[in-house]
Protein backbone atom coordinates (compact mmCIF):
# COMPACT_ATOMS: atom_id res chain seq x y z
CA UNK A 1 0.00 0.00 0.00
CA UNK A 2 1.21 3.47 -0.93
CA UNK A 3 0.51 6.87 0.83
CA UNK A 4 1.10 10.04 -0.09
CA UNK A 5 0.36 13.40 1.19
CA UNK A 6 -1.94 15.75 -0.21
CA UNK A 7 -1.76 19.06 1.77
CA UNK A 8 -3.95 18.16 4.72
CA UNK A 9 -5.76 14.82 3.14
CA UNK A 10 -3.50 11.43 2.37
CA UNK A 11 -4.22 9.15 -0.50
CA UNK A 12 -4.21 5.47 0.12
CA UNK A 13 -3.36 3.55 -2.76
CA UNK A 14 -4.53 0.01 -2.30
CA UNK A 15 -3.07 -2.64 -5.05
CA UNK A 16 -5.02 -4.18 -6.49
CA UNK A 17 -4.49 -8.53 -7.60
CA UNK A 18 -4.58 -8.46 -11.44
CA UNK A 19 -8.18 -10.56 -10.99
CA UNK A 20 -9.36 -8.31 -8.89
CA UNK A 21 -8.71 -5.73 -11.53
CA UNK A 22 -10.25 -7.54 -14.86
CA UNK A 23 -13.33 -7.95 -12.48
CA UNK A 24 -14.10 -4.99 -11.85
CA UNK A 25 -13.60 -3.71 -15.35
CA UNK A 26 -15.71 -6.70 -16.73
CA UNK A 27 -18.58 -5.44 -14.53
CA UNK A 28 -17.47 -1.85 -16.00
CA UNK A 29 -16.12 -0.27 -12.55
CA UNK A 30 -13.26 1.59 -11.75
CA UNK A 31 -10.13 -1.09 -12.16
CA UNK A 32 -8.11 0.97 -9.46
CA UNK A 33 -11.11 1.65 -6.53
CA UNK A 34 -14.50 -0.12 -8.15
CA UNK A 35 -16.01 2.82 -8.15
CA UNK A 36 -19.33 2.76 -10.24
CA UNK A 37 -20.50 5.72 -12.79
CA UNK A 38 -17.68 5.72 -15.84
CA UNK A 39 -19.57 6.22 -18.44
CA UNK A 40 -21.91 9.47 -19.24
CA UNK A 41 -23.61 6.96 -22.06
CA UNK A 42 -22.57 3.52 -23.61
CA UNK A 43 -19.88 4.98 -25.46
CA UNK A 44 -19.10 8.17 -23.76
CA UNK A 45 -16.31 7.56 -20.66
CA UNK A 46 -16.40 9.97 -17.89
CA UNK A 47 -13.28 11.78 -18.08
CA UNK A 48 -12.60 10.96 -14.37
CA UNK A 49 -13.83 8.21 -11.97
CA UNK A 50 -16.32 9.77 -9.79
CA UNK A 51 -15.17 7.63 -6.67
CA UNK A 52 -11.60 7.78 -6.79
CA UNK A 53 -10.39 10.75 -8.99
CA UNK A 54 -8.41 8.91 -11.66
CA UNK A 55 -8.28 10.42 -15.04
CA UNK A 56 -9.40 7.61 -17.57
CA UNK A 57 -6.84 8.32 -20.11
CA UNK A 58 -3.87 8.27 -17.84
CA UNK A 59 -2.26 11.52 -19.10
CA UNK A 60 -1.84 10.59 -22.88
CA UNK A 61 -3.98 11.63 -25.80
CA UNK A 62 -3.53 8.51 -27.64
CA UNK A 63 -4.76 6.48 -24.57
CA UNK A 64 -7.08 3.87 -25.45
CA UNK A 65 -5.63 2.94 -28.97
CA UNK A 66 -5.12 0.16 -27.13
CA UNK A 67 -8.91 -0.28 -26.41
CA UNK A 68 -9.49 -0.64 -29.61
CA UNK A 69 -6.85 -3.55 -29.93
CA UNK A 70 -8.98 -5.19 -27.37
CA UNK A 71 -12.21 -4.69 -29.30
CA UNK A 72 -10.82 -6.24 -32.09
CA UNK A 73 -9.40 -9.24 -30.51
CA UNK A 74 -12.40 -9.47 -28.30
CA UNK A 75 -14.51 -9.26 -31.92
CA UNK A 76 -12.42 -11.84 -33.70
CA UNK A 77 -12.06 -14.11 -31.03
CA UNK A 78 -16.03 -14.23 -30.80
CA UNK A 79 -16.31 -14.42 -34.58
CA UNK A 80 -14.07 -17.71 -34.72
CA UNK A 81 -15.55 -19.43 -32.02
CA UNK A 82 -19.37 -19.13 -33.30
CA UNK A 83 -18.34 -19.67 -36.91
CA UNK A 84 -15.98 -23.05 -35.99
CA UNK A 85 -19.10 -24.11 -33.85
CA UNK A 86 -21.71 -23.46 -36.36
CA UNK A 87 -19.44 -25.49 -39.28
CA UNK A 88 -19.29 -28.11 -36.74
CA UNK A 89 -23.03 -28.12 -36.30
CA UNK A 90 -24.05 -28.16 -39.77
CA UNK A 91 -21.08 -30.10 -40.90
CA UNK A 92 -20.97 -31.56 -43.84
CA UNK A 93 -23.12 -29.11 -45.54
CA UNK A 94 -22.63 -25.81 -43.72
CA UNK A 95 -24.73 -22.86 -45.38
CA UNK A 96 -21.61 -20.78 -46.15
CA UNK A 97 -24.20 -18.06 -47.55
CA UNK A 98 -25.68 -17.52 -44.55
CA UNK A 99 -22.62 -17.90 -42.39
CA UNK A 100 -21.26 -15.19 -44.47
CA UNK A 101 -24.01 -12.89 -43.50
CA UNK A 102 -24.58 -13.76 -40.17
CA UNK A 103 -20.80 -13.35 -39.52
CA UNK A 104 -20.86 -9.85 -40.95
CA UNK A 105 -23.65 -8.56 -38.47
CA UNK A 106 -22.37 -10.74 -35.83
CA UNK A 107 -18.92 -8.65 -35.90
CA UNK A 108 -20.66 -5.34 -36.06
CA UNK A 109 -22.59 -6.37 -33.40
CA UNK A 110 -19.52 -7.30 -31.55
CA UNK A 111 -17.83 -4.34 -32.24
CA UNK A 112 -20.53 -2.10 -30.38
CA UNK A 113 -21.43 -4.49 -27.78
CA UNK A 114 -17.33 -5.09 -26.76
CA UNK A 115 -16.59 -1.32 -26.81
CA UNK A 116 -17.38 -0.28 -23.30
CA UNK A 117 -15.59 -3.70 -21.68
CA UNK A 118 -12.22 -3.11 -24.37
CA UNK A 119 -12.05 0.88 -22.25
CA UNK A 120 -12.20 -0.85 -18.77
CA UNK A 121 -10.28 -3.63 -19.60
CA UNK A 122 -7.25 -1.75 -21.34
CA UNK A 123 -7.65 0.79 -18.44
CA UNK A 124 -7.38 -2.68 -16.21
CA UNK A 125 -4.85 -3.94 -18.09
CA UNK A 126 -2.64 -0.51 -18.06
CA UNK A 127 -2.86 -0.32 -13.78
CA UNK A 128 -1.16 -4.19 -13.91
CA UNK A 129 1.64 -3.57 -16.02
CA UNK A 130 2.15 0.62 -15.16
CA UNK A 131 0.91 0.73 -11.23
CA UNK A 132 -0.77 3.93 -9.95
CA UNK A 133 1.95 5.76 -7.86
CA UNK A 134 0.61 8.35 -5.02
CA UNK A 135 2.05 11.22 -7.73
CA UNK A 136 0.03 10.14 -10.19
CA UNK A 137 -3.10 10.11 -7.97
CA UNK A 138 -2.17 13.28 -6.61
CA UNK A 139 -1.87 14.82 -10.20
CA UNK A 140 -5.29 13.21 -11.53
CA UNK A 141 -7.20 14.11 -8.62
CA UNK A 142 -5.54 17.99 -9.05
CA UNK A 143 -7.29 17.80 -12.43
CA UNK A 144 -3.72 18.10 -14.44
CA UNK A 145 -4.40 18.17 -17.73
CA UNK A 146 -2.79 15.80 -20.75
CA UNK A 147 0.24 17.32 -21.35
CA UNK A 148 0.90 19.26 -18.59
CA UNK A 149 4.14 16.68 -17.25
CA UNK A 150 5.46 13.79 -18.06
CA UNK A 151 3.84 11.48 -15.87
CA UNK A 152 6.19 8.45 -13.94
CA UNK A 153 6.64 5.67 -15.80
CA UNK A 154 7.79 1.99 -14.60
Amino acid sequence: MNVAISGTRAIDLPRASIAQLMTRALRLRCPHCGGKGLFASFFQLESHCPSCGLRLERGEADYFVGAYLFNLLAVELILFVCVCGFVFLTWPDPPWNLITYVTGLLMLAGCIGCYPFAKTTWLAVDLAIRPLTPEEMQWHQDGGGVGDRELPHI
